[in-house]
């Protein structure tokens, strides 16, 4: 299911963001958040609101994924956080004697990864901040203690017929959701990837722009200022012509930026550097 990934000539980074040595000096993302917004929740907390965890008492959803009907299952109102499932929760569609959801066009490496933010607030590898860089890192899964090895950065897609970013298949299911915040969380973990072949980073694009609205300013718009700024290296791959003669909405983006790349182009942060 998953796609092997390879350092060839064509990719567009050659170098990896750096991590630290130092375990002490790192927050997660979740972790991160808490510690913002934990005086407002203090002042804002209704002292009759039920205690952490009381959700995990609500009924069992079973949730039937992908073509091969890969079962999952969620406490109620852990998917009710998504407005998309409170909505299915609240409808027709869940028989109260079964509580079971039917969900064949997800992908199920991805809808696990969804249940997992829900559930801990970040998906695996970690998002970890570096105090002492003040920056933000993916966790070293190779090499930390009781880690699960390294993770793919792709994620086949049958619709696609080939592998896709996996934090780009994220935010779009995050998208369809309604969880704006696993948005942000998958578009600054992809900022982190590095070394991934040009034809990836197009098919990926074309992904992006078939499945986020025409307003959407923070994917399609990162995948513009990639294009752009690194278009020597996707001219060299032999595949940026290809999909300029498919046309559509990117292609039109694209040349919009080009003739006035100082206008439209966001900052443009990760992923490494670029030839």
């Amino acid at each position: 299911m998953f796609a092997r990934r390879t350092h060839q000539s064509d990719s567009f980074s050659k170098h990896r963001a750096g991590k630290a040595t130092s375990s002490k000096s790192k927050r997660s993302f979740r972790e991160q958040a808490v510690a913002t917004k934990k005086v407002e929740r203090t002042k804002t907390q209704d002292t009759t609101s039920p205690p952490i965890g009381s959700t995990l008492t609500s009924p069992i959803i079973t949730l039937c994924v992908g073509p091969e009907q890969r079962l999952f299952a969620a406490h109620e109102d852990i998917l009710s956080s998504s407005p998309f499932f409170a909505a299915i929760c609240r409808s027709q569609f869940l028989e109260s004697t079964s509580k079971r959801v039917n969900l064949p066009e997800e992908i199920p490496e991805i809808f696990s990864s969804v249940l997992e933010y829900l559930y801990k607030g970040d998906y695996y590898p970690r998002l970890l901040h570096n105090k002492r860089r003040n920056t933000w890192e993916l966790e070293d899964t190779e090499t930390r203690a009781g880690g699960r090895g390294a993770v793919e950065s792709t994620v086949y897609h049958a619709g696609s017929q080939q592998a896709l970013l996996k934090d780009t298949l994220l935010y779009c299911t995050a998208e369809r959701y309604g969880l704006d915040e696993l948005k942000r969380l998958a578009l600054r973990k992809q900022g982190l990837q590095s070394g991934i072949q040009c034809s990836t980073i197009l098919a990926s694009a074309r992904y992006a722009y078939a499945n986020t609205p025409d307003n959407d300013s923070q994917l399609r718009a990162h995948y513009l200022a990639l294009i752009i700024r690194s278009r020597s290296t996707f001219k060299r791959s032999g595949t940026m012509q290809m999909e300029m003669e498919t046309g559509g909405k990117l292609y039109d983006d694209t040349l919009l930026c080009l003739s006035s790349s100082s206008l439209c182009l966001p900052r443009l942060t990760g992923f490494g550097t670029y030839s």
